[in-house]
């Protein structure tokens, strides 16, 4: 009797397990389904991506920056010049 009950609960537990593998696996695939959709609705709002903005956020701080030396020179040959005349 104690080998049947064994071999029984052998077999509920290996049920579980592949029960278990079979859910993890839909959960993979329901991510990927999901992520997917995600990405074509994103695609179709033409929503930026994040490293493209960082890209285009730093090259606009570059540009500010070079933008205001450039004006902090203009403003300062501009003084040498009215001191001269």
């Amino acid at each position: 009797m104690t080998q049947n009950s064994s071999r029984f609960f052998d077999e509920i537990a290996k049920m579980m397990s592949n029960a278990s593998g079979m859910a993890q696996g839909f959960r993979r695939e329901i991510d990927t389904l999901v992520q997917a959709q995600v990405e074509r609705v994103l695609n179709n709002l033409n929503v930026v991506k994040r490293e493209e903005f960082d890209v285009v956020r730093d090259l606009a701080e570059k540009a500010r920056t070079e933008n205001d030396a450039l004006a902090a020179r203009i403003a300062e040959l501009e003084q040498r010049l009215s001191a001269r005349g």
